[in-house]
């Protein structure tokens, strides 16, 4: 019996992997492979080259050697939807379905490879601790790239517990909407239970990737909202908040009440991957601010009717926002300019024309004071 055959209505919740996230375009984009006798299923696990799929059967366990295993942006990834082989030794994933999104970040490597956390993703879930000095800036590098891969982003502040007073809080949280326009900020205690209705009224609408460094309370906030203990947890240090990466690999998980989990190792770097868009998006008041500067190509910085500039000299841009700004820019580009050639050219262009407006300016002066 065919797959779609078993799907019926997609408003029932008794199909197998309607808790998973499966749908009629999920369907739609699987009945190809359905029709050659292929296994509709979700990534949950990734692990060296294989991964475990659940199916309308259960889960089994896969190969992935016939994916693409040499480009990091085509790997199976946790949340991809596949089609598996419905028998063998090894059993093998013969493809995934387009990708609706993708959470991309860069690698350490010299290479500057994407690497592909989470595909299909609704929700990104940038967990903060309030047990830690609030980094605003990492903050604002995370939304960047949640924007960019096409989810809706959520900032949660973890450990509300250890704020000391309502007031205290209210400031925190005031400070992050700041940082992060246009996104649900939510302060939760995992250990105390609080805030975590909301956040799972939230997250009952599709899948959530769960973001955050090592030390943020990933863990410990997942397993409250699966409502048991599945994630393995370790205490944070007093000296710097850190913890140990406790999760090792990205793991699926429906949740309870509704909506798909997918928790990931603590992140100590966060680097862009071709995410102008999601930096836009994230400083979208400079962005405004921008459109308004009387040149088109205004850089910011001492251009005659800079707009971005006039609302820093009245505050109303604060200069740690514009520093950002102009940070996450930079970074992008080069990542950007490492694997696009055109834009490497433009970059040099660039160099040599205000390397020559210096030394214009210079001799000039050294005319003046001649």
């Amino acid at each position: 019996m065919s797959f779609s055959s078993l799907s019926g209505s997609f408003s029932s919740s008794s199909h197998p992997l309607v808790p998973y996230g499966w749908d009629a375009d999920w369907e739609a984009e699987f009945a190809p492979y359905d029709s050659e006798g292929l296994l509709a299923g979700r990534v949950i696990r990734v692990d060296r080259g294989q991964c475990d799929v659940v199916t309308s059967g259960g889960v089994l366990r896969a190969d992935t050697a016939f994916v693409t295993p040499h480009d990091p942006m085509r790997v199976v990834c946790t949340g991809d939807w596949v089609a598996v082989e419905p028998a063998g030794d090894p059993r093998y994933v013969r493809t995934y379905l387009p990708r609706r999104s993708a959470f991309v970040r860069s690698t350490s490597s010299k290479r500057s490879e994407g690497q592909i956390l989470a595909a299909n993703v609704d929700h990104a879930v940038v967990a903060v601790s309030l047990a830690v000095e609030l980094d605003l800036g990492r903050v604002e590098r995370f939304l960047a790239l949640a924007w960019e891969s096409g989810a809706q982003p959520v900032v949660v502040l973890t450990k509300a517990d250890l704020v000391p007073d309502a007031t205290t809080l209210s400031y925190l949280v005031q400070d992050v909407e700041t940082a992060a326009p246009g996104v649900p900020v939510l302060s939760v205690s995992s250990s105390l239970g609080e805030g975590l209705d909301v956040l799972a009224a939230v997250l009952s609408g599709g899948t959530s990737v769960l973001l955050g460094q090592s030390g943020a309370g990933k863990s410990t906030l997942a397993n409250a909202l699966l409502g048991e203990d599945v994630m393995k947890v370790h205490a944070t240090r007093d000296v710097d908040g850190k913890g140990r990466h406790t999760t090792t690999t990205r793991n699926l998980l429906a949740l309870p009440g509704g909506g798909v989990l997918i928790d990931t190792p603590g992140l100590r770097g966060v680097g862009l991957w071709d995410a102008e868009t999601g930096v836009n998006q994230v400083f979208s008041e400079i962005e405004a601010l921008a459109a308004e500067c009387r040149f088109h190509d205004c850089a910011h910085t001492s251009e005659p009717g800079c707009a971005v500039i006039a609302a820093l000299d009245t505050g109303e841009l604060p200069e740690r926002r514009l520093d950002s700004y102009r940070k996450l820019l930079r970074e992008n580009q080069r990542i950007v300019a490492k694997t696009d050639a055109r834009l490497r050219a433009e970059i040099r262009r660039d160099w040599k024309r205000k390397g020559a407006e210096g030394k214009a300016a210079m001799e000039a002066k050294r005319g003046q004071w001649g």
